[in-house]
């Protein structure tokens, strides 16, 4: 018997278990061989703390100081390049991200294979960085495990009986009981909230795919800020001395291990092209993810409002890294019953219940 069961070991199962462990015990429950095995995996891992709707760059915002005192980050910066007739959006976009606007020469000294013939404007700061995900998701695991909790890969839900106070979860690993299950699964939490028999929310998962190449005209990107076409058409940034390049999609997909779509990865790709001097001539590799997002695209976290001993910690969407710490935090405040530092806006916003 354990006190808390948590579903899902991405980012947001394990720094959520991380939290609470100190104070109850834990039971980390994945269902593939590996943690962050899915959506956590395959992150584009930027820690921009502009990014997203309101209530995700107050989380953002609210886990700076565990960010920057973390060890976690590395400098990357983050840039907008935009053509002529792309000058509307592009200064809705600089502005959302509070970014500076530079000359189209400053761009091309930052991403010297940017087009001078099609790169009219461009905007840039330095405050986004990269983040050592695997480093943080094994660090949650070895908290939980630390204060005694324990965690269990290759441990798929086939079935979930009894209810608020007395769960017991069904696995390929076995059998576990619980006081409270937080359902942190990703794509897979309205499939967890059914076998529950909790009203699932309506959480979509959308696919997005990503492609490696080759370091453009052999130049050393290791310094290349992440940069993006306008409205996030499309994306690019460093990964090992290679660039990840992606579309940007938002397809809706079965939760599902993804893989990425070659016309739409191809679409992307010419999208990228059109702005660059150097011709994509080959993948290193690719792949794809799901982010997955509740119906108003804000981040769901609280008990579920049909059954106390069932809490959602749902909808991270492309953003669960960089919301982690303070998402987390809020989480296990309502569990453990205590006052949270966010503002109550922003806790009702978070809420279950504003789907009621």
């Amino acid at each position: 018997m354990t006190d808390i069961i948590v579903i899902g070991g991405g980012i947001a199962g394990t720094s959520v278990a991380a939290r609470l462990a100190p104070h109850a015990r834990v039971t980390l429950l994945e269902a593939e061989d590996a943690l962050a095995y899915h959506a956590s995996g395959r992150s584009a891992a930027l820690y921009e703390s502009n990014y997203g709707l309101t209530t995700t760059v107050a989380l953002s915002k609210a886990s700076a100081d565990d960010f920057h005192t973390s060890g976690y980050l590395s400098p990357r910066g983050l840039m907008i390049a935009a053509r002529a007739n792309e000058r509307e959006q592009f200064e809705a976009d600089t502005k959302t991200l509070q970014l500076e606007v530079i000359s189209p020469e400053e761009a091309r000294a930052k991403v010297p294979v940017l087009d001078a013939a099609q790169v009219a404007f461009a905007s840039y700061h330095g405050s986004a960085w990269d983040i050592d995900t695997d480093r943080m998701v094994q660090d949650l695991a070895r908290d939980v495990r630390a204060h005694r909790g324990t965690v269990h890969t290759k441990a798929r839900v086939t079935a979930i009986t009894g209810g608020a106070g007395a769960w017991t979860v069904h696995t390929e690993a076995g059998t576990f009981e619980a006081a409270l299950i937080v359902n942190a699964a990703g794509a897979w939490v309205d499939e967890i909230a059914k076998l529950a028999g909790v009203a699932p929310l309506g959480f979509t998962p959308l696919r997005r795919s990503m492609a490696r190449i080759p370091a453009p005209g052999g130049h050393d990107v290791s310094d290349w800020p992440m940069f993006f076409g306008v409205g996030e058409s499309w994306y690019a940034k460093p990964d090992a001395g290679s660039l990840i390049v992606s579309p940007a999609e938002e397809d809706p997909s079965a939760a599902m291990d993804a893989w990425a779509d070659d016309m739409v990865l191809a679409e992307g790709l010419a999208r990228y092209e059109a702005l660059v001097t150097e011709p994509v001539t080959r993948l290193e590799a690719s792949w794809a993810g799901l982010r997955t997002f509740s119906p108003d695209r804000h981040l769901t976290i609280g008990h579920a409002t049909d059954n106390a001993g069932f809490f959602w910690h749902a909808g991270q969407g492309g953003y669960g890294f960089q919301t982690a710490p303070a998402a987390s935090l809020l989480a296990a405040d309502l569990i453990l019953g205590r006052a949270s530092e966010l503002d109550a806006q922003t806790i009702a916003a978070l809420s279950p219940e504003r789907f009621v």
